[in-house]
């Protein structure tokens, strides 16, 4: 206790020389912008995850449900209608996932062709990312397919023309036949209804959305599905009705929710926000290097109340611990200055969205950049400090018990 209320005195009253003063000041301030920094970058990439989020909901289902082993679900349209009797369930839509190949005129290009129910577009807003046409499956005997946007400028395709947008697969029970090499392939053609974009280049780059029956056909399947996308009613929590379905299909499905669908993407985005706290961390502790400069020069400053302290009983290790408090206190005014202005900046960023991004606003999903953030980043942050704090004050230990042998 004597020791931190001596840490205390130090810390706050006037040094002897003004440059003790000013190197204290340093200390504090590059603790105080190292990691506020920290705090702001973190908050910023919390936000491009959310936005990341809210872009994948519209095509994303709730939940999706894929085979444990193999490619497909051979009896999908029977599980959904097991998973439609489940409590919390809206709809479950058997759907094809498959590698492609399309042709539109003299164009050609590899697609990602999505099959999907004529209950689509009743459950998820694939009408909101349309950007040319519209969404349709079917009219009377006509199949339509809908295109991403990558795929409409590979291909130069857009609704209205009177050309058909074919694909091929290959034929999964036909042999190839050196002669005529297109008999190893299945096609279809299909009319094309719109053109759509959710800003997120899993979807944008090379999807194409057509009827779950025309997709069945081309790849020569009946009942089979890649996965079966289920709907959830309003209100119902994901993580409950996911162990409803787990329990009642068994363990030869998995069932993901929509981080789960896209974990490479996500794990991606945490990857980089650690390695970036990881290099900003390092300039916090190039920054706390001033904290050693400090306590070295206010040792050397205090040698008298260090004689005083002695003649009154005070042992080497009482001395040495005033000044490790003193690094300690140093790293954590400083930290704590840094996260209450970080937090302070990014609930500005937030709410007022000052700092805008670059480029042509009408191109981009959103024109500010995108802050939230989370009390656990902000504790890491803290026992950064205090573990920063606690390292330079063991350091400058050894000067201090140095100086007192003599």
């Amino acid at each position: 206790m004597f020791s931190l209320r001596v840490a205390l005195r130090y810390l706050f009253s006037k040094k002897t020389h003004n440059a003790v003063n000013i190197i204290s000041l340093i200390s504090v301030v590059g603790v105080a912008v190292a990691t506020m920094a920290i705090v702001c970058v973190l908050s910023v990439f919390n936000g491009f995850e959310d936005v990341a989020a809210r872009s994948l909901s519209r095509l994303d289902p709730e939940l999706k449900i894929t085979p444990a082993n193999g490619k497909v679900i051979v009896n999908a349209d029977s599980l959904a209608q097991v998973i439609n009797s489940i409590d919390g369930v809206k709809a479950s839509l058997p759907s094809i996932d498959e590698q492609a190949f399309a042709i539109f005129n003299d164009k050609q290009t590899p697609i990602r062709l999505m099959g999907v129910s004529s209950k689509y577009a009743d459950v998820y807003a694939i009408d909101s990312t349309i950007i040319d046409g519209y969404f349709l499956l079917k009219d009377n005997a006509t199949s339509y397919a809908t295109l991403s946007v990558g795929v409409a400028v590979n291909l130069m395709a857009r609704p209205g023309g009177y050309d058909y947008f074919r694909v091929y697969a290959p034929s999964r029970t036909s042999k190839i036949n050196p002669a005529n090499p297109m008999t190893a392939f299945c096609g279809d053609s299909l009319v094309i209804a719109g053109v759509f974009q959710v800003n997120q280049p899993e979807y944008d780059a090379d999807r194409v959305i057509v009827p779950l029956e025309n997709a069945r056909t081309l790849l020569e399947y009946t009942t089979e599905a890649s996965a079966i996308d289920v709907a959830l009613k309003v209100g119902v929590e994901p993580e409950q009705v996911s162990t409803s379905i787990a329990s009642t299909i068994g363990n030869e499905y998995i069932v993901k929710n929509r981080y789960e669908q896209q974990e490479q993407s996500f794990k991606m985005v945490q990857i980089e926000k650690w390695i970036t706290f990881l290099m900003l961390a390092f300039v916090l502790v190039i920054a706390s290097f001033n904290i050693i400069s400090t306590l070295s020069m206010l040792v050397i400053e205090k040698d008298e109340n260090i004689i005083t302290f002695h003649a009154l009983g005070a042992t080497h290790k009482m001395i040495t611990r005033i000044f490790i408090l003193e690094g300690w206190l140093i790293s954590l005014v400083g930290g704590m200055i840094g996260i209450i202005v970080g937090v302070i900046l990014c609930l500005a960023q937030q709410y007022g969205k000052f700092i805008k991004l670059g480029g042509d606003p009408s191109a981009l999903v959103i024109d500010a950049y995108p802050v939230r953030v989370v009390a656990t980043d902000l504790l890491v942050v803290f026992l950064l400090v205090l573990v920063v704090g606690f390292v330079t004050s063991q350091i400058t230990s050894v000067f201090t018990r140095q100086r007192l042998k003599h």
